[in-house]
């Protein structure tokens, strides 16, 4: 086993609910294995609320919610990713 975290990007189109919510849960279960980041093609710039009381009520940081633009992680200076998981159809787009 390693002491390595391993990141996760989760894309979707919004990244306002899905792919907020997989970020937070795989950082959360995984116990220190895996890092959990989300993004989307298309953000719609703000968190759903209903996904934003699900992950702060399992008391993931809300500093970490905010709806990203996939381009935050194509520069150099961006998170290696080990994993990266679609969670919709539209991510591609």
């Amino acid at each position: 086993m390693t002491d390595k975290a391993f990141n996760v990007l989760f894309l979707c189109t919004g990244n306002s609910a899905r792919s907020i919510l997989a970020e937070a849960l795989v950082t959360i279960m995984s116990q220190g294995v895996l890092k959990g980041y989300s993004a989307g093609s298309h953000p719609r710039g703000q968190v759903h609320p209903i996904a934003e009381k699900l992950v702060l009520d399992l008391k993931y940081p809300k500093e970490n919610l905010r709806s990203k633009n996939w381009n935050e992680y194509a520069h150099p200076n961006a998170p290696h990713m080990d994993f990266i998981i679609t969670v919709c159809d539209n991510a591609k787009r």
